[in-house]
């Protein structure tokens, strides 16, 4: 590591910096071959007008002309200011931001110098990320993900290139990642917090949380806080988001590799953790700080970590569990569906270029009104494999196909999907599932990668299949349609939903497909969530720069997908240097709840105050169903 500030980094390129992967791997051949066998796309994507086109890939009905109107509102323009924009007849009003109370203990936001330490686990988390929307006896909860810090921001100066200066500082941090989850209220003014609600509650990085599932108890997950390995403290970088029929939250952890650091100067990277780039500097500083943070002392501790947790928001007093039979990676969100015969089918993405697309099928069928408490710690882990035909099937990872024990490969989930070939992917983010129609969809946000380098774990990416663009900087939705229309199903046929690009700069499949156009282009899609209708709500966190080839692009967006005609139609644009992500919808549908991560100031208060991550509600004028 260099003494340069790399606390903006996105965490591909931080571990890129810290642990880079070969240029030359024999795989320069690889890729030579598929681009000549292929043209360079020729026979996938049928490049004709300046937008492109996806033909055969797109499918016959994404690719057809949009019919009546599918969406209730007018594409709006790509901005590049410091605000949020709707289309005409919404509005958009803040719900809660970095800081805001939950308890009426908390101090009061400080415009300059942020949140106290004895206040930071009493109000509201920083990076709002994936959330949800539940109704508990009349009362309307929304859980929550917060991501990660800006230490420049959340530690304003005083963060020692980008990592916390003290042990003080370090614990700030901790307590402002995790989960909020918060009782709302609707009034004259819109919705905001139930101060001091019975239900507000937050979870962070050392909340003491339940090992369960497989890898409950064993030697792998055995720390020094723990000899029994049938706890852990704490979840780490929370993303995406998902919820269950019987009505809990699941947050997934996501970049937690990047928590943990070595002390010794002897310290030597296994081959585990360096597939899961575990070692060296963790990208906070909290070695320095907390040894279970530190390699040296703890080696297990990062292995409590990768998990999907599930939470339940009507019980404050419960204790979240992770649920290990669902495999430990790098989780983007976890979507659930049930299958023909009522099990439990849980799809994942793994948020890394080159790595793999996961699902969880459960033993036994969920039964309404029955005991779920074991429902997601039985059950099989598979892993995608997608051919060059449309087809592709569901590998299970068990031991006979990996060659690993059971537990071995939970822990090290991304081994097994190399041991059984499963194809690597253009960073797998959020799943979802079209609750009027048997497909189920996946943003595969970019991949500089693709064609130049392998995955961590050396494994070939090369062109083709459902990653046909080498060096793609802008990203594509899969969709699959699985066999019989039923989840569960290892068989599937699949397309490509969308190829994001810029038809304004480029005539080849950097254009992007059909219905790209340069009134609605984005770049590097990411958070997904259809609501009740099947329209599909597409988020981006990509490059906001408006310039080169994300020139007309502008600020990161949300837009809206007709999965039938393939239309697409810009909703929102958010700040300058903003995410858009995490979505979620009132019982009633008459409001949206969106993310808004990481803006640049002076969002939302104005000038003179930092820069506040926030969740907005956004509603109709007229007071109809959105969308």
């Amino acid at each position: 590591m260099t003494d340069k500030d790399h606390s903006r980094l996105s965490a591909d390129a931080w571990d890129e910096l810290r642990d880079p992967r070969p240029m030359e791997t024999g795989f320069d051949r690889v890729v030579a071959s598929a681009l000549s066998r292929r043209g360079f796309l020729s026979g996938v994507i049928a490049l004709g007008s300046a937008a492109g086109a996806l033909g055969g890939l797109l499918g016959s009905t994404a690719a057809r002309a949009a019919g009546a109107p599918r969406f209730a509102f007018e594409g709006i323009a790509a901005t590049t200011d410091a605000t949020v924009h709707v289309p005409e007849g919404y509005e958009w009003k803040v719900v809660a931001r970095w800081g805001d109370a939950l308890f009426g203990d908390a101090a009061a936001f400080d415009p300059k110098e942020g949140v106290a330490l004895a206040s930071s686990d009493r109000v509201f988390g920083e990076n709002t990320d994936g959330m949800e929307f539940f109704e508990v006896d009349g009362h309307h909860l929304i859980a929550v993900n917060s991501e990660y810090t800006n230490n420049e921001i959340n530690l304003p100066g005083r963060h020692a290139d980008g990592k916390a200066a003290s042990a003080e500082d370090a614990q700030l941090l901790r307590n402002l990642q995790g989960v909020t989850v918060m009782e709302v209220a609707e009034d004259a003014d819109g919705w905001q917090i139930v101060v001091d609600s019975p239900f507000n509650r937050r979870i962070t990085q050392d909340t003491e949380m339940r090992l369960a599932g497989p890898v409950a108890g064993h030697a792998l997950v055995q720390t020094v806080s723990d000899p029994a390995g049938l706890t852990a403290r704490g979840t780490l970088n929370n993303c995406g988001s998902g919820r269950t029929p019987w009505g809990t939250y699941l947050t997934c952890e996501e970049n937690f590799n990047g928590y943990f650091g070595a002390t010794a100067a002897d310290f030597a990277q296994t081959p585990e953790q360096k597939r899961y780039g575990i070692g060296g500097e963790g990208r906070y500083g909290y070695e320095a700080f907390t040894p279970r943070f530190d390699l040296s002392t703890d080696p297990n501790e990062p292995n409590t970590q990768g998990w999907v947790v599930e939470i339940d928001p009507a019980d404050p007093a419960s204790v979240p569990v992770k649920r290990t039979a669902l495999g430990r990676f790098k989780h983007e969100n976890a979507e659930v569906v049930l299958a023909a015969d009522g099990r439990v089918v849980v799809y994942m993405g793994d948020d890394e270029r080159g790595e793999f697309l996961y699902r969880f099928v459960s033993d036994a069928p969920y039964v309404p009104g029955g005991d779920t408490s074991e429902l997601l710690d039985k059950g099989t882990l598979y892993a995608a494999k997608f051919t060059e035909d449309g087809k592709g099937v569901w590998v299970a990872l068990t031991p006979e196909a990996t060659g690993m024990s059971a537990e071995e490969v939970l822990v090290f989930s991304r081994m097994a999907g190399s041991k059984v070939g499963a194809t690597t992917m253009d960073r797998p983010e959020w799943v979802s599932v079209n609750p009027i129609k048997p497909e189920a969809y996946c943003a595969l946000t970019n991949n500089t990668r693709r064609g130049v380098k392998p995955n961590a774990g050396g494994d070939e990416t090369p062109v083709g299949g459902p990653n046909p663009r080498e060096k793609n900087q802008y990203g594509q939705i899969v969709r699959w349609y699985p066999e019989g229309g039923d989840h569960a199903a290892d068989a599937f046929a699949w397309d490509l939903y969308v190829m994001a690009g810029n038809p304004a700069k480029h005539t080849d499949a950097y254009a992007g497909s059909r219905n790209v156009t340069a009134g609605n282009m984005f770049n590097s899609p990411d958070g997904m969530a259809f609501d009740s209708t099947g329209i599909l709500w597409i988020q981006t966190d990509g490059d906001d720069s408006n310039e080169g080839d994300f020139e007309g692009q502008g600020n990161n967006q949300m837009l809206a997908g007709d999965p039938a005609s393939g239309e697409i139609r810009r909703f929102l644009t958010a700040p300058k240097g903003a995410e858009v992500t995490g979505l979620c919808w009132s019982g009633d549908r008459k409001t949206m709840f969106v993310g808004i991560q990481h803006p640049d100031a002076p969002f939302p208060d104005g000038e003179g105050s930092l820069p506040r991550s926030a969740v907005i509600a956004v509603r109709r004028t007229d007071g109809a169903l959105v969308g």
